[in-house]
């Protein structure tokens, strides 16, 4: 098992979270705090408020209470040293400081900044001038470590490239790493080929002291080769219903030098990449689905999303790859 620290990013996998919700569209706390037990005693750390937990559509105090309830539940059930990250993305600067500062005061330990994609065009208009200029402000008045989500699909097509990430760890010693949904590997070589050479970090020093900015996968299918360049882990949903085979992987990519955990990994990053492209078909309703069979949690998104089809529920059961990825995980220890 993995240990973490609350002061330093960790190195592993991480599981980004629905929200959970009743049938009145509230807050299933209950449900929430049932499933981050599960996905960090299995050793993987939660992520509250990202695209998975719905984030556009849940309000400040909302965001305070998931973090709050994550908190408690780490803290009760032993994992106190878990740190707990928080999407605090917003559509103006103001706002997302906003959200830095209630996060830090309801219990967060980093924070995630997806790019604010309404103004797209002018945000990236002068090489990126006003994007720039929007994650140097938050990062330099966030209280906690920030961590760059790029997500091009929901962030207006903003791509933050390695050029550009490389300018900004440069500018703000309150960057710790980077969230990369854009399934790039080689983008991962880029940055980590710069941003880990020991003159970088000399020159550019994180704020807390010793660390390196790091960089993590947006899709732990391709977790294996990634690793091999410098990646620090994945945050990919699936871990929400198999979390023990991805950290399984992610031990196994840390022991690739020996030929049976090279086998091994291939086996096993074969087998998640074929059910995460499943579960990446079916979104966040899909998500839920899955886990109000498993679990009885809320099957709910928030409106306009909506429920999947009891059919489609059936067919992603029947699934081949979804039931070999949970036949290996009843397996794994």
């Amino acid at each position: 098992m993995s240990t973490f620290s609350r002061t330093s990013l960790p190195k592993g996998i991480y599981t980004p979270l629905p929200t959970f919700f009743d049938n009145e569209e509230e807050l299933d706390l209950a449900a929430f705090s049932k499933h981050v037990k599960f996905v960090a005693s299995a050793g993987t750390v939660p992520v509250i408020a990202g695209s998975m937990g719905e984030a556009i559509h849940l309000t400040h105090q909302e965001r305070s209470q998931l973090i709050r309830t994550c908190r408690s539940t780490l803290d009760e059930n032993g994992l106190t040293n878990m740190p707990v990250v928080t999407g605090i993305g917003a559509a103006s600067t103001r706002e997302t400081i906003q959200l830095a500062e209630k996060a830090a005061e309801a219990g967060a330990d980093f924070v995630m900044v997806i790019p604010p994609g309404y103004y797209a065009g002018a945000l990236c208009a002068e090489n990126k001038k006003a994007l720039k200029r929007f994650y140097i402000d938050v990062a330099e008045a966030s209280k906690l470590p920030v961590i760059l989500y790029n997500f091009p699909a929901v962030s207006g097509g903003i791509d933050l490239d390695s050029d550009f990430i490389i300018d900004l760890i440069k500018a703000s010693p309150n960057l710790c790493g980077a969230k990369l949904t854009c399934v790039s590997v080689g983008k991962i070589t880029r940055i980590t080929a710069v941003a880990h050479t020991a003159e970088f970090m000399t020159r550019y020093p994180r704020k807390v002291s010793a660390e390196r900015f790091e960089v993590i996968d947006g899709l732990i299918d391709i977790l294996f080769p990634s690793v091999s360049v410098g990646s620090a882990g994945a945050i990919s949903g699936l871990p929400n219903l198999a979390p023990k085979i991805c950290v399984r992987l992610w031990e196994l990519c840390l022991a690739s030098v020996d030929v049976d955990a090279i086998q091994e990994a291939k086996r096993l990053q074969g087998l998640i990449a074929l059910a995460d492209s499943v579960l990446i078909s079916v979104g966040v309703g899909g998500m839920k689905q899955i886990l109000h069979r498993m679990f009885g949690y809320g099957k709910m998104p928030r409106r306009p999303l909506l429920v999947l089809p009891d059919g489609t529920v059936d067919a992603l059961f029947a699934n081949e790859h979804i039931v070999n990825v949970l036949a290996e995980e009843t397996k794994t220890g």
